[in-house]
C-alpha cells in the first residue's frame, strides 16, 4: 500500500504526518511553524521535521496544505499573510529537490475538502462541495477527486459572495458579503451590538435563540437566509452531489443546519433539492488532505 507525506503549515504551528493511500495517519509529528522567521528557517524546520518520520523515503508524494490563495501549476503561495516572505517562494520545489519525492502544494481549505471528499464524508460522490463555517467561511470544490483552486488560486473563495446588497462595508470583501454577514465572527459582533458585549461566540446567541430570545432568533434566521442563498449560488453554478460542511460553528449545526436545508430548497430548481447537506467527518483533515495531494494527482 502506499503512503504519503502531509504537511499541514500553519501560521502557527506546522504537522507533518505520514498517511497511508485510505487516509490512515501512521506516523506524526508537530513543531512551531516559525511563520514569521521567513522561508529558510520554517523549510528548515519542515526539512528536519519529514526526517523524523519513520521510513519517509518510501512515500510516493509530499502535499502541504498553506492558508491563503495558491498558484498549484507552479507550486507557489499567490498571498502570504500569515506565512512572512513566502508569497512566490517556490516551497514545493524546494522539498521536491531535497528530498526527490513529487511534491504538490494547496490551500489549507482546499486539502481539508479533498481529504473528505476522497476518504470522509464524501467518499465515492464525483462532485462534492466543501464548506468551512467558522471564524471566516471558506470552501472548494472537488470534481472527480480534484481540487478545483482556478486561474489565479481563488476558487472557492465564497466568503466574498454578495448575500445583501445593501450590506456593511467591514474589511476587504465586498459589502454585504457572506463572511461579514453569516460567519462566527459575523454572528459574535451583531450579538454584541443587539444582545450583550459579553457575547463572546457563536454558540451562545444559536443557545439564546433556542431559548426565545427574539432578538437572537432574528439574527439566526438571517443567518440561516443568507447560508441558504450562498449554497443555492454555489448549487447553481457545480450541481455538486452533497455539500460537505466543517468548521466551527457546526458544534451548533442542529441549531441552524437544518433550516438552511429547508431554506435552500426554496432557492433551487426542484430538481436539485435531492442535494446532501453532510457534516465533515475527519478529526485531521488538514494533515491527512495534504497527503491526499499527490493522490488527487495520480501518484
Amino acid at each position: 500500500m502506499k503512503t504519503y507525506l502531509g504537511i499541514d503549515l500553519g501560521g502557527t504551528n506546522v504537522r507533518v504526518a505520514k498517511v497511508s493511500e485510505n487516509g490512515e495517519i501512521l506516523a506524526q509529528v508537530k513543531s512551531p511553524s516559525y511563520a514569521l522567521e521567513g522561508p529558510e528557517i520554517v523549510v528548515n524546520n519542515l526539512k528536519k521535521l519529514i526526517r523524523e518520520i519513520p521510513d519517509y523515503e518510501s512515500c510516493s508524494g509530499i502535499g502541504i496544505g498553506v492558508p491563503g490563495p495558491v498558484d498549484t501549476l507552479n507550486g507557489i503561495m499567490v498571498i502570504s499573510t500569515n506565512l512572512k516572505g513566502f508569497a512566490g517562494y517556490p516551497i514545493a520545489k524546494v522539498l521536491q529537490d531535497e528530498f526527490n519525492i513529487p511534491t504538490f502544494i494547496d490551500n489549507d481549505a482546499n486539502v481539508a475538502g479533498l481529504a473528505e471528499a476522497l476518504v470522509g464524508a464524501g467518499k465515492c460522490m464525483p462532485v462534492v462541495y466543501y464548506v468551512t463555517l467558522s471564524t471566516g467561511i471558506g470552501g472548494v470544490l472537488i470534481s472527480n477527486g480534484q481540487p478545483i483552486s482556478g486561474h489565479n488560486g481563488f476558487a472557492g473563495e465564497i466568503a466574498n459572495l454578495i448575500v445583501k446588497k445593501n450590506g456593511k462595508k467591514i474589511n476587504a470583501l465586498n459589502a454585504g458579503a457572506v463572511e461579514n454577514e453569516a460567519s462566527g465572527t459575523a454572528i459574535v459582533r451583531k450579538g454584541r451590538e443587539l444582545i450583550s458585549e459579553e457575547i463572546t461566540h457563536a454558540g451562545e446567541v444559536f443557545n439564546l435563540a433556542e431559548s426565545g430570545n427574539e432578538i437572537a432568533k432574528n439574527i439566526v434566521d438571517e443567518v440561516v437566509d443568507d447560508l441558504a442563498l450562498m449554497f443555492s449560488m454555489i448549487a447553481h453554478v457545480c450541481d455538486p452531489w452533497a455539500f460537505i460542511i466543517g468548521g466551527g460553528m457546526m458544534k451548533s449545526k442542529d441549531m441552524f443546519i437544518p433550516k438552511v436545508e429547508e431554506k435552500f430548497k426554496e432557492y433551487v430548481h426542484e430538481q436539485m433539492r435531492n442535494t446532501l447537506f453532510l457534516s465533515a467527518q475527519l478529526d485531521e483533515p488538514g494533515v491527512i488532505g495534504a497527503a491526499m495531494l499527490p493522490v488527487s494527482r495520480g501518484v
